[in-house]
């Protein structure tokens, strides 16, 4: 039975907008700059996450789904997606503004490119002064009204703007617009798809000098039009997210209690530590023969087994629970 508790080494991905504060606050050391994305577990293609602990280490998360299927990501997952993993874990670092972007829908991405659309949601770490979040239209808007806010640059003046602060969670449907604002330090997590169409991007220039690529053509048809009254989500209790394709909840453990985390035999579970330092607990059997205990720090994420029975956590952190 697979039982081991994944590690994996961080695909840092250096951008014209990434910001420094990835690296310490993961506390790693690296000589890379302008760090945008980590993506802390990955089964995208070409940036395969691969094990960099224990017994394990050096093994491609797509050779442990191939080799143990469900025991590592669980039955109605291994039923679904079989070897392909179907989440892409990451934090964001914006030191200047995102383009705005939208990511088709599952249908529209299997039309147009053969793979998963993308939905995905956002959890603020960190801010500095005057950070905001672009989500959603706030006014309504027909589709010739989008082509003709792109041709005059406009199109910033339909979008909600929100000033974000740590805590701050937003949930992003394939279809909603949004674009992240300079100064947020954030946690996403989303479908396994790397399709995204750029709508506006401030007229920047790549390191090349050239004008970066839009896809605002590709963008009209994968819009959801609809005015919503709010896209901040506004959670009770732990959980964040309860979707098709991801349950995220956050958990703020103290010293003195023992948190048993949301997890099922029918899905792998996800930890990411956003604060603090904790102890984690978990064991397959009612009698915790087999009990393993780790460590999980500030900037840090793990993959659990479907195989386990119970996941604990001891000491002080500020954890994302994760399952498919």
């Amino acid at each position: 039975m697979f039982t081991q508790v994944l590690h994996f080494a961080p695909y840092l991905k250096s951008v014209i907008w990434g910001g420094e504060r990835i690296a310490p606050f993961k506390g790693i050391a690296t000589d890379q700059t302008c760090i945008g994305e980590s993506w802390e577990i990955s089964a995208v293609p070409g940036h395969v996450s691969v094990v960099d602990r224990g017994p394990l280490k050096g093994k491609k998360l797509t050779e442990l789904i191939n080799e143990y299927g469900a025991e590592l990501v669980g039955e109605a997952i291994y039923r679904q997606f079989g070897v392909n993993f179907p989440l892409l874990i990451k934090l964001i670092d914006a030191c200047d503004d995102l383009s705005v972007q939208v990511h088709p829908d599952d249908a529209l991405a299997q039309k147009r490119h053969h793979c998963p659309g993308k939905t995905e949601m956002w959890h603020v770490i960190d801010t500095a002064p005057g950070a905001k979040i672009y989500v959603g239209l706030k006014e309504k808007t027909t589709p010739e009204d989008y082509e003709r806010r792109v041709a005059d640059n406009s199109i910033m003046d339909v979008i909600a703007a929100y000033d974000s602060a740590p805590g701050d969670t937003f949930f992003l449907p394939a279809g909603r617009i949004h674009a992240i604002g300079a100064g947020n330090l954030l946690a996403e997590i989303q479908e396994t798809s790397d399709i995204t169409y750029r709508i506006y991007d401030y007229d920047r220039r790549d390191k090349d000098g050239n004008p970066r690529q839009l896809h605002t053509a590709e963008a009209r048809d994968a819009i959801d039009y609809t005015v919503y009254p709010d896209y901040r989500s506004n959670p009770e209790g732990s959980l964040l997210a309860d979707c098709n394709y991801f349950i995220v909840d956050n958990i703020k453990s103290k010293d003195s209690e023992i948190i048993e985390l949301p997890h099922t035999r029918e899905s792998f579970t996800i930890v990411m530590c956003l604060d603090g330092e904790a102890e984690i607990s978990s064991s397959t059997d009612n009698n915790d023969s087999d009990r393993q205990t780790l460590n999980i720090k500030r900037g840090e994420t793990l993959l659990f087994p479907a195989t386990l029975r119970s996941i604990t956590v001891t000491g002080k952190a500020n954890l994302l629970s994760i399952q498919a």
